[in-house]
């Protein structure tokens, strides 16, 4: 039987249409850069579930907040109009306060500890409040353990922050901390920060050297001080909306991209303190060490404050972290 070209013709495009049509394009929103963690790990997620699903899904990172900062993805999230955000702790811990004791001071003494804890019972607990809200834990990546840094000194004692304008990020325990150091803190959205250090709105700020090192802060803030002061995380937040809807198979595709991209970021954090040092030294900053027990003393009251907020999550955490150190 003969098929004419036109017929084939017609018949491949109904086809290519209909593959268009089943494809999806996943947005996921970020507040990072080029280069930070968690980009890189969310365009990870993206490649392997475009593999993995042979071209089913694919995945538009939207980095540098450029869909609105965290508490804006949040809300688009709710929404269904945006899939998923890699978001802060700060802003998601608006929506369920038992976050905030993740961001305790001198909680974690490293990041595997955070990671057990996160991944047991009381991340689950967690996550399944969250779910009341609308939105779906897909992960909980890193945003590192986090350090200070200044403009025009070392920061070695809490004497040395008194006064101090720096800048948080959209967390209440973390300015809790800074104001019991005797500092004089301000949240703002972390796409904002270096142009408010360039203009001298702030003296310095405080996070992870692989942020520091991808916004190029340290061009900014020099002086880096290992104070290690608190462990920051990034709940992977789908919406529920869009994940209600979605093939049971496909879910489990999707999950099992995002788990791989975690254990990317995850891993990134791990090495970045030894390996971005050095190289931050090479391009002019200048570190010190701390008075860590002097740190952790004049900070002591903010566990105080958040145990009689957000009641016995607090102890349990703290039961967690140190049976997990023991591990």
């Amino acid at each position: 039987m003969k098929i004419k070209f036109t017929t084939l013709i017609a018949t491949a495009t109904a086809l290519s249409l209909m593959q268009s049509a089943q494809a999806a394009e996943l947005i996921v929103g970020t507040n990072g850069k080029p280069g930070n963690p968690r980009v890189t790990a969310a365009e990870m997620f993206g490649a392997l579930l475009e593999q993995n699903s042979k071209g089913k899904y694919t995945t538009r990172v939207a980095h540098s907040a450029s869909l609105g900062d965290d508490r804006q993805m949040l809300k688009s999230v709710r929404l269904g109009t945006m899939h998923i955000t890699v978001n802060s702790d700060g802003p998601v811990a608006e929506i369920v306060p038992d976050l905030n004791a993740f961001g305790l001071p001198y909680l974690f003494s490293d990041l595997t500890q955070a990671w057990e804890v996160l991944d047991g019972p009381i991340g689950d607990a967690i996550a399944a409040k969250l779910e009341q809200k609308g939105y779906v834990v897909l992960a909980w990546w890193d945003n590192g353990i986090r350090k200070i840094t200044h403009v025009s000194k070392p920061i070695a004692h809490p004497d040395d922050i008194k006064g101090m304008k720096i800048r948080t990020p959209q967390s209440q325990v973390t300015i809790d901390a800074f104001r019991a150091l005797g500092a004089n803190p301000a949240p703002l959205a972390f796409s904002e920060l270096p142009a408010a250090l360039q203009s001298g709105v702030f003296e310095g700020q405080e996070n992870p050297l692989a942020n520091i090192h991808s916004s190029k802060l340290h061009e900014l803030t020099p002086y880096i001080a290992k104070s290690n002061h608190k462990y920051e995380m990034a709940p992977i937040l789908a919406s529920k909306k869009w994940w209600d809807t979605v093939p049971a198979a496909d879910r489990r595709m999707i999950q099992n991209a995002m788990d791989a991209a975690t254990w990317y970021n995850r891993g990134v954090f791990l090495i970045a303190d030894a390996e971005l040092e050095q190289q931050l030294l090479q391009e002019g900053a200048k570190f010190n060490e701390v008075d860590t027990e002097a740190f952790k003393s004049a900070t002591a009251g903010v566990y105080e404050k958040w145990a009689d907020e957000i009641g016995d999550i607090v102890p349990q955490i703290q039961k967690a972290a140190a049976e997990a150190g023991r591990r």
